[in-house]
């Protein structure tokens, strides 16, 4: 199997998932079968809406290609085999955005973001890195790993469409590298 080319700059790394059309399709579905069950975990309240919706891979079976695909990658670029991952959906409406944060609660070592849908208008990823401001616009099938002490917020989504990406952080686990 061909590895996929990472771009990389600045510790910022982008690359892209293939067949990612049908998995995001599936991922979708599932997506939206589980979100509203009452036992579906979610955090961060802002402007009515949960930023964060953590829903299991037992639960969601279609996250699993996403998932290995991240893990994958973020190996790759830590040269580490082990490596704990947790991640969480945001499912961004119309009208909405995310505040400038990071990610260095815990023991990250790596954050990232997968796309699922987008469309034109529906919000940029902007790194902040010192005085520098990196905007990505966002599109299916995109995965973006960067150093999870990088501040970053996602602009207002400016189009008539809910805008779907799962975000992971990745940490050491108990095991050597």
């Amino acid at each position: 199997m061909v590895e996929p080319e990472i771009r990389s700059l600045a510790g910022i790394h982008l690359t892209d998932l293939a067949n990612a059309e049908d998995i995001n399709r599936a991922l979708d579905a599932g997506f939206t079968r589980e979100k509203d069950k009452d036992d579906v975990k979610r955090t961060h309240m802002f402007n009515g809406r949960f930023e964060n919706i953590y829903i299991s891979h037992e639960r969601l079976p279609e996250l699993q290609a996403v998932s290995d695909f991240a893990l994958t990658t973020a190996r790759r670029i830590l040269n580490r085999v082990s490596l704990h991952m947790g991640c969480w959906f945001n499912e961004m409406p119309p009208g909405h955005s995310t505040t400038l944060h990071t990610h260095e609660e815990n023991d990250e070592l790596l954050s990232a973001v997968y796309y699922i849908k987008t469309s034109p208008d529906g919000g940029d990823l902007v790194l902040h890195d010192d005085e520098a401001r990196i905007t990505i616009e966002p599109r299916p099938g995109l995965l973006i790993l960067f150093p999870p002490d990088l501040p970053h917020e996602v602009g207002r989504n400016d189009s008539d469409k809910t805008r779907l990406s799962v975000a992971f952080n990745f940490g050491p686990t108990n095991s050597a590298p």
